[in-house]
């Protein structure tokens, strides 16, 4: 492996995390090669004040992907490291999913002020009137859906941004966090609940809300390898990099979001885990009014069938 392979990514604290998490992973595997990292910033970076979920669906497709992939495309970088839930399930032409990494824990975390809401509140344990902020379609009906007396608003800005305002703003009661992000910016969340970490507001807590109470979007927890289609480099580092189980699990994710005919911002939830030869999901559905839920298995060989059977009994 002689020449460098430029490894793309958005220049946010989280997406540098995982793509640093990725160079080191490149360079343990392939010691005599050369990778380096390249910051692009995405429309979703520059869009700050829009809301990810506004009427209308006017927001761009590929928010925090398309200027990635247009520098794979036009020969710029190699290989592109993306939060796989960002990553829309149909991909330009010339362009793959060439590995995935080990998930991370999928699970979100309920932030809130110390002093307004109770250690250890769960979504149905809060308060009436009490306001959680969320940008995510996802998060926010199956919130209302769990506790319909909560008020809900929206949110943007990274996960210290998101923090902030939450310390900052009476107003806001709480909001929700991946546990994936808050973990691989090395926060970390007491045994008493305390939230800490570097820059870290004080006085903030935190929850982790168990996945039978909140379910996580298709791809949580795990960072997506896009490349380039018949490129043999970077398919050698793939090989190395991918987790066959994880691959297996958002495959079938990945294919009820796309069954479902929805984005990243639909207001859908699945989770796929691999237990042996055995591929295990549960996803829900708020496209076609109240909540809709179903589950299935199957062999870890018919991933993409099992999303898309469930997809088709939600829709039915």
């Amino acid at each position: 492996m002689n020449e460098t392979i430029r490894i793309a990514t958005r220049g946010s604290a989280l997406a540098l995390a995982q793509a640093n998490a990725v160079l080191a992973q490149c360079r343990a595997a392939f010691p005599q090669g050369t990778f380096e990292l390249r910051i692009i910033k995405t429309t979703g970076d520059k869009l700050q004040t829009a809301s990810l979920a506004q009427e209308g669906g006017n927001l761009p497709k590929g928010l925090f992907t398309k200027e990635l992939e247009v520098a794979l495309l036009n020969g710029e970088a190699d290989l592109a490291v993306h939060s796989l839930k960002d990553l829309p399930t149909e991909l330009p032409d010339g362009l793959t999913l060439g590995a995935v990494g080990r998930r991370a824990d999928v699970r979100d975390v309920l932030v809130y002020r110390r002093g307004r809401l109770a250690p250890g509140v769960s979504v149905a344990g809060m308060p009436a009137g009490a306001t959680v902020a969320t940008s995510s379609t996802r998060r926010r009906a199956q919130l209302l859906a769990i506790n319909p007396a909560l008020k809900t608003v929206d949110i943007r800005g990274n996960v210290l941004t998101r923090m902030q305002k939450v310390a900052d703003r009476p107003e806001l009661d709480a909001t929700i966090l991946a546990l994936a992000g808050i973990t691989r910016l090395h926060y970390t969340i007491a045994p008493d609940g305390t939230l800490q970490g570097e820059g870290v507001p004080a006085g903030l807590l935190g929850s982790v809300l168990d996945p039978r109470e909140m379910l996580p979007c298709v791809g949580q927890a795990a960072v997506g390898l896009e490349v380039r289609a018949g490129d043999s480099r970077t398919a050698a580092v793939c090989a190395r990099l991918n987790d066959a189980e994880t691959l297996a699990s958002v495959t079938a994710e990945r294919a009820f979001l796309a069954a479902m005919g929805g984005g990243c911002q639909s207001p859908v939830a699945a989770w796929a885990v691999v237990e042996g030869d055995r591929l295990r999901m549960r996803a829900l559905s708020f496209v076609t009014g109240p909540v809709r839920q179903a589950e299935s298995e199957g062999p870890v060989t018919e991933a993409a069938a099992i999303g898309r059977a469930i997809a088709a009994r939600l829709l039915g």
